[in-house]
């Protein structure tokens, strides 16, 4: 699926700040250095969700060094894939990407004990696309 030997993954919501940043760090933990990865927001937030990062370090990933990050046209012009999480008609279309929508509830005001239920779904459906992509997770 990917020109390249590493398929890379841009996942963009509106804030950077919840779902993409989880997204990111499954895919990173599960997928190490075989598949490259980015996180945008349309309008980023100044901060990730303190909830996300409590429930990501629940079972042993960290991302509180992580900052919420712009969208640009450049990252999507490097990814191979393109997952949006709400951001709607702020991502560009470029032919040629494989775009797929993944359809979350948005962590943003939430508890930890509301986030975990999106966590668990956004690692499942991260075990999906590592298998799309004919990676095995790591352990």
């Amino acid at each position: 699926m990917s020109t390249s030997a590493t398929p890379s993954v841009l996942f963009v919501c509106v804030h950077n700040a919840g779902r993409s940043q989880m997204a990111a760090a499954f895919l990173t933990h599960l997928g190490g250095d075989r598949v490259q990865v980015r996180s945008a927001g349309s309008a980023p937030a100044d901060t990730v969700n303190p909830a996300v990062v409590e429930a990501l370090a629940e079972v042993g990933i960290n991302i509180s060094a992580e900052t919420p990050k712009v969208l640009t046209t450049e990252a999507v012009q490097a990814s191979d894939v393109v997952i949006t999480m709400g951001c709607g008609d702020a991502c560009p279309y470029f032919p040629g990407k494989q775009y797929l929508d993944w359809q979350l509830e948005d962590p943003a005001g939430q508890g930890v004990a509301a986030v975990r239920p999106i966590r668990d779904e956004i690692e499942r459906r991260i075990r999906g696309l590592l298998a799309e992509l004919g990676i095995e997770p790591a352990a």
